[in-house]
């Protein structure tokens, strides 16, 4: 069955949804987007989601007025797309509109073009359970990563060098301390506390970030926002990533070289069952014994 999208004010089939060529987010990625999650279907942190969207528009100067109804445009998605019951992203991007090309803004009222599709995503199990292998490598992109736009390049090649390299992330090194990651947080645990870098214009603030912190305050667990040095990588006992798509996922290795004993920590598995009491219900109770 062929997936029904959202495009520019209608729900149409997949297949029918077509974009101009002179679109700003082709010609220049003038535009902004948010992933998020939908479990069974229930939007996770939506206004989280919502109010990082508004502040990316509202850096980029991208007037959208119609933020109110994204709401239930994602519900109504979830829904014709048969996915109430199942684990599902929802990609919502809203670029400046289809216009002559030009550096500058159009002088004209261009309408926003606005596209969402959502699709079914289970949980990464395998790598939940056993942690994954990562790569570092400086950070290349611009000094704007607080906006969440559509302009990925960098993190599109590093990631794929990853892949290359049989690794699942590309760690992120600027000024000799990790930032992110191409698309995640990463958090670091010594001495059972918990060090990331603190949210500038050089990381994406992340929700899933936000939601470990909630965690931690609760569970008595402390976080310091100190970025982990490069030179300190292999000293922390846990580390793990952070994002919409990877939940929280244990990192076993670095560049080859293991973190801690090379298995997820206690701490981190902590983290995971805290989080997936909130969203993966299936996995606790006598599922949770891998934790």
């Amino acid at each position: 069955m062929n997936e029904t999208v959202f495009l520019n004010g209608e729900y149409i089939s997949k297949d029918k949804a077509y974009i101009s060529p002179d679109d700003r987010g082709f010609y220049f990625a003038d535009g902004v987007y948010e992933v998020m999650r939908c479990f069974k279907g229930n939007l996770f942190c939506f206004e989280e989601h919502l109010a990082r969207l508004k502040r990316s528009l509202s850096e980029i100067k991208l007037v959208f007025k119609t933020t109110d109804k994204l709401g239930s445009i994602c519900n109504d998605l979830i829904v014709k797309n048969n996915l109430e019951e199942k684990y599902a992203d929802i990609y919502l991007q809203i670029t400046r509109g289809v216009s002559r090309r030009m550096h500058s803004f159009p002088k004209e009222n261009v309408p926003p073009t606005i596209y969402i599709v959502a699709y079914e995503r289970l949980p990464y199990i395998n790598e939940l359970k056993n942690g994954i292998r990562t790569i570092t490598r400086p950070d290349i992109r611009w000094l704007r990563c607080d906006i969440k736009t559509i302009s990925l390049l960098p993190n599109t090649l590093m990631f794929q060098e990853a892949r290359e390299k049989n690794a699942s992330e590309c760690i992120f090194i600027r000024n000799g301390v990790i930032t992110e990651a191409s698309h995640s947080n990463v958090m670091g645990i010594k001495d059972g506390i918990i060090f990331t870098h603190p949210d500038c214009n050089l990381i994406l603030p992340g929700i899933t970030k936000k939601v470990i912190f909630d965690i931690c305050r609760e569970s008595g667990i402390t976080i310091r926002e100190n970025a982990v040095r490069e030179a300190d990588i292999y000293e922390l006992d846990e580390l793990f990533i952070t994002s919409t798509g990877d939940d929280i996922m244990p990192v076993v290795e670095v560049d080859n070289r293991p973190i801690g004993n090379g298995t997820p920590g206690p701490l981190t598995r902590k983290i995971q069952s805290v989080f997936f009491d909130m969203t993966y219900k299936e996995l606790g109770g006598e599922n949770k014994t891998w934790f």
